[in-house]
């Protein structure tokens, strides 16, 4: 297929799946804390606050699953594995970067905004 084949407004297209994934708050905090180089799990729990085990491995397995995070086990005792970007990982950053400095950028109206919405008429 083409890239003029992907249609995400379609149902069924791979592409609306990947874009949930991609637009999931785990997968951006992941990608943005493996941006730096190679992180181990407990590394990762450390710097990800709020992130349960399970997610993490959920998502360290799907990011891995489409090719943007590679898993590397060491035969070491105890055992040591690590997670980084691939290089398609690592172009993701980019585009995920400028979606996190918007929010940073436009945080403070957006909270003036939800207090105006959410105050009694």
């Amino acid at each position: 297929m083409t890239t003029e084949d992907w249609n995400p407004y379609e149902r069924d297209c791979p592409t609306r799946r990947l874009l949930d994934q991609i637009g999931d708050t785990w997968t951006v905090l992941v990608v943005g804390a493996l941006s730096d180089g190679p992180l181990r799990f407990g590394e990762l729990t450390r710097r990800i606050e709020g992130i349960s085990q399970k997610m993490l491995t959920q998502t360290l397995r799907a990011l891995e699953r489409d090719g943007l995070v590679k898993r590397t086990q060491y035969p070491e005792i105890p055992p040591r594995v690590e997670y980084e970007l691939t290089p398609e990982g690592h172009s993701l950053r980019e585009p995920l970067k400028i979606l996190e400095d918007w929010a940073n950028a436009h945080m403070s109206s957006i909270i003036t905004s939800r207090k105006l919405y959410d105050a009694p008429a």
